[in-house]
């Protein structure tokens, strides 16, 4: 039997681009973030048990161009002037090292840095929690969440990665990019 695909190490970063086409302002994002010359793939939710985050210079000096790596990817791309986007990654880390936490995109407008980090920090939480059987009630405020969480034991860490940006005043593409970046 072969060795799985499990992800020994896993670093963020985060970038922005702008150009007149659409697709080369992604491209400039993902070349801020250190991971344009690479085959991305993207995947869902899961941080292995045993994962080990490192930084991301540390990360980025792991990566050949032209490998194919695996990350969640959030990006979210306008050519509206001055119009807010966001782009973040939350993840939530079980007390038990020996269980998966979870990772959250989440990619939108009109959301500032801080409301975007809890709003991801929020839903890799929640899906931890619930993994763990506690029924959440989702009209109790993200501080409430995180006191039952923490009472219960649950989650140690949590960490968001987030890039805003406002649209090009001259109406170019501009995108932003945030990503978990994970190295076999």
């Amino acid at each position: 039997m072969s060795d799985p695909l499990v992800p020994k190490q896993m670093f963020f970063t985060k970038g922005v681009g702008k150009h007149r086409n659409n697709l080369q302002s992604f491209e400039e994002a993902l070349r801020d973030a250190g991971i344009a010359g690479c085959n991305l793939v993207r995947v869902s939710s899961i941080y292995p048990p045993g994962c080990k985050i490192v930084s991301g210079n540390h990360g980025l000096s792991r990566i050949l161009p032209g490998q194919i790596v695996f990350c969640v990817l959030a990006e979210s791309r306008t050519n509206e002037p001055n119009r807010l986007a966001c782009a973040g990654i939350g993840l939530a880390l079980p007390a038990d090292a020996g269980l998966h936490g979870y990772i959250s995109e989440h990619h939108g407008f009109g959301m500032t840095r801080r409301v975007c980090a809890d709003y991801v920090e929020d839903m890799a939480a929640s899906m931890l929690a619930t993994t763990q059987g506690i029924d959440l009630d989702p009209d109790k405020a993200y501080n409430e969440r995180k006191d039952i969480y923490r009472a219960q034991g649950l989650v140690v860490k949590t960490k968001a990665v987030v890039q805003t940006v406002e649209g090009d005043k001259r109406g170019l593409w501009t995108t932003c990019v945030a990503a978990a970046v994970f190295i076999l």
